[in-house]
């Protein structure tokens, strides 16, 4: 057995082998699926996304910052049409699995827009280190990214520093911003990632990243599908949920993980995952 998957996971138990992922996320702190889905999955994604950072922006607290003419939106599950060919997906439940074991939790599902004028980012992890980490060196939770465009080099690519989830140090702001000595670090491993439209990456949340300045007028729309193992608390920052008859609707494999609050009517998501020290960028 893989000596990184969860304890609680039989060899036999992921639907597809995803031996080689869960070795990538511990060394490096990503991984991806090229191709999991089609264009044309993607393109749907993006009205999706569209249509939904349009409403939110027409509202206070619909969309935080996260850098100039950067933001961030949470939405709800059943405001994208491909939710559940997403969580559902083979190569997602089994990383899932493998990595935080059978009783994972999905908390969030919102997306990132850099427009046109976003600058660098500075570089950052989402949240602080979670103590299984620091003292059992174990990932508590996963991020997947799902890009909603072909990403070019002019769109301001998202650069990330293979095998940093793992640093720790008191110096970091907040338990988040490494502090500007420790940039050279970031800079020398640093890896822009170009997905393509139909493709996932998985990745920790803690590995150190940025997203990088955007020089062209398009925006470069990516969803987030956060994803937490039992002991992981990540779910405390976020507000999605779901009408009943949109539970009822789901397959009781993908109602399994869902964790999220059951209404009879929607109520627009007031962010609460800002993170202020991404508000200004970097340069």
């Amino acid at each position: 057995m893989n000596p990184h998957t969860h304890p609680a996971v039989t060899p036999d138990a992921p639907d597809v082998d995803v031996t080689a992922d869960v070795e990538a996320l511990y060394e490096d702190g990503i991984t991806a699926r090229k191709g999991a889905f089609t264009p044309e999955w993607a393109d749907r994604l993006r009205e999706d996304i569209e249509t939904a950072f349009e409403e939110a922006r027409s509202r206070p607290g619909g969309a935080v910052g996260r850098g100039p003419h950067r933001y961030y939106v949470e939405i709800h599950p059943e405001q994208l049409r491909g939710f559940v060919d997403l969580v559902d997906h083979p190569w997602v439940r089994s990383l899932c699995t493998a990595v935080l074991g059978p009783d994972y939790r999905i908390v969030e599902v919102g997306f990132d827009v850099p427009l046109e004028g976003a600058v660098n980012q500075p570089w950052h992890r989402d949240f602080p280190m979670p103590e299984e980490t620091r003292a059992e060196r174990r990932l508590t939770s996963l991020a997947f990214n799902v890009t909603a465009v072909d990403t070019e080099e002019d769109m301001g690519p998202f650069e990330i520093a293979p095998g940093t989830q793992w640093d720790d140090s008191p110096e970091f702001g907040h338990g988040m911003f490494p502090p500007r000595s420790h940039y050279p670090r970031y800079e020398e491993r640093a890896v822009r990632k170009y997905p393509r439209r139909g493709d996932i990456s998985a990745r920790s949340a803690l590995t150190i990243h940025r997203g990088t300045r955007n020089h062209s007028a398009k925006s470069r729309p990516v969803l987030v599908l956060g994803v937490d193992g039992p002991e992981a608390t990540n779910g405390e920052r976020h507000d999605a949920a779901v009408t009943r008859a949109y539970w009822e609707s789901l397959p009781e494999r993908v109602r399994r993980h869902l964790d999220c609050e059951v209404v009879d009517v929607l109520r627009p998501i007031t962010q609460k995952h800002t993170i202020e020290g991404l508000v200004m960028g970097d340069a």
